[in-house]
């Protein structure tokens, strides 16, 4: 059983990982919050700004940092549909570690090729990302490698948390943060830090209704797999990780599920009023909040734009729509 972390290890995450990672801006917008509702103060967290484009690195370089050189020496191997591949291969490269990453045949093309330009060995292998999975934990048994799961690793959800603690630092009175759920690293250390730091505040975590799996699971009581169809590879997978789907179910109140249209309407309203590029799985935080906005009226919430490596298909798909 994989313990989750602790405030102190988000703290200690932040210290580790401060050399390498941007503090990202918390910005506020008034013409977001009245899509959301009258009086809604309507805050963003844009880690669409950080390195590589995503929270993601936060995560990867908390983990790598910690590796022994041993460790270090057999190299990385790490399954992704993007922004936990680039994250990988960023710390790898960041420490000296090789690292290869296994990535569906659709995987998006431009995070594609920003791991392979951090150095990364890059495979594809199958349609879906839990295919890639599969055939990455076996690569890393086969080689002696260290594999790095996307969610089911403490240190990740630790480094990733520090998004969250940053928020309470820059603002105060925070009622509601709603987070991304894809894997569920960043939205498992949201609550851990909401927790700690300021438990008056609602986490609410959203999901794509297309790769509904982690919803399904944490409304039950074990892992569920779930057909996935969704367009926000950042999402795409049809399964649940034990350790974030646990610190879920004990921590969150509140799940929401965004249909892919709610998500391209999301992107181009980000486009539209606040002048910033967010990809579908960074989106869906924003898709939420319109989604619940009779609930939210009248309240300071903070919405996570986790990343913006949006693929050029899939800006002109929310565009046209």
């Amino acid at each position: 059983m994989l313990e989750p972390p602790n405030l102190k290890d988000v703290i200690d995450a932040g210290r580790r990982i401060a050399p390498y990672i941007h503090r990202t801006p918390i910005r506020q917008y008034p013409a977001l919050g009245r899509l959301v509702g009258p009086g809604t103060e309507l805050w963003v967290k844009h880690e669409n700004y950080q390195v590589l484009g995503s929270f993601k690195p936060r995560g990867g370089i908390n983990l790598v940092s910690q590796l022994g050189s041993d460790e270090q020496s057999r190299g990385l191997v790490a399954a992704s549909t993007g922004n936990h591949g680039q994250s990988v291969a960023f710390a790898g490269k960041t420490f000296g570690a090789s690292v290869t990453i296994v990535v569906p045949n659709v995987a998006n093309p431009g995070k594609l090729q920003s791991m392979k330009d951090l150095g990364a060995t890059v495979i594809q292998h199958g349609d879906l990302f839990d295919e890639s999975h599969d055939f990455s934990i076996q690569m890393a048994a086969d080689n002696g490698a260290r594999h790095v799961h996307s969610a089911n690793e403490p240190d990740l959800i630790a480094g990733v948390g520090t998004y969250s603690l940053e928020i309470f630092e820059d603002l105060a009175d925070i009622d509601v943060m709603i987070v991304p759920v894809g894997a569920g690293s960043g939205a498992s250390g949201a609550a851990i830090v909401t927790d700690a730091v300021s438990p008056s505040t609602e986490v609410i975590v959203v999901q794509a209704e297309a790769a509904p799996s982690a919803f399904r699971s944490w409304e039950s009581d074990t892992l569920i797999e779930a057909p996935m169809a969704t367009a926000a590879e950042g999402l795409a997978t049809a399964h649940s990780y034990e350790l974030p789907i646990g610190i879920l179910r004990e921590r969150v109140n509140t799940f929401v599920l965004v249909s892919e249209e709610e998500i391209r309407q999301a992107i181009v309203s980000y486009l539209e009023h606040a002048r910033t590029l967010v990809e579908g799985a960074g989106a869906v935080s924003l898709a939420a909040a319109i989604k619940l906005k009779d609930r939210l009226a009248g309240k300071r919430v903070v919405v996570v734009a986790s990343g913006g490596n949006l693929s050029m298909a899939h800006l002109r798909e929310a565009l046209a729509g």
